[in-house]
């Protein structure tokens, strides 16, 4: 249960969690596996806070066009964890709006636990999420020529 997640600058290695979100785990690796996430961008980049990528649109808006219902546990947002967003609409107040957005945090983030599905938990090469390129702040993040995903494999697909 790892995931390979290759950036420009490295790999990093992400921890799958199932026994917290058995069914993100599940349509993670269905997206993965179907080459969803490779060059999609790292759009919007907080520093210190976190960098959400998985947007086929790249603005915040777009998703593969499945919902999943929350899996929300008592797991807490600590550096590297790996959790889903949800919808950047009128529908963000919906804990099952999460699609195939998600968020890799830089620092502990108390103040998400219990809102958000926490899915993985970067195990290694998180200096390569730190390198990402930040957005600006009064643009809430929003990057402008942002990274991209080399691509992203399931370990025991990876050749």
């Amino acid at each position: 249960n790892t995931l390979y997640l290759d950036l420009e600058a490295g790999r990093v290695v992400i921890k799958l969690r199932p026994d917290l979100a058995p069914k993100h785990v599940e349509r993670i690796k269905e997206l993965t596996r179907e080459g969803f996430y490779d060059g999609l961008t790292f759009h919007r980049v907080i520093e210190g806070f976190m960098a959400q990528g998985g947007d086929p649109k790249g603005d915040g808006t777009g998703g593969s066009g499945q919902k999943l219902p929350a899996e929300f546990s008592n797991e807490n947002h600590v550096r590297g964890t790996v959790s889903m967003a949800r919808a950047a609409s009128e529908d963000s107040a919906n804990p099952n709006s999460a699609d195939s957005q998600f968020f890799i945090v830089f620092a502990d983030a108390p103040h998400l636990d219990g809102q958000y599905t926490i899915w993985g938990q970067v195990v290694s090469g998180m200096e390569y999420v730190d390198g990402l390129k930040k957005g600006a702040p009064w643009a809430n993040g929003r990057v402008a020529n942002p990274d991209h995903i080399v691509k992203m494999q399931v370990a025991a697909d990876a050749q």
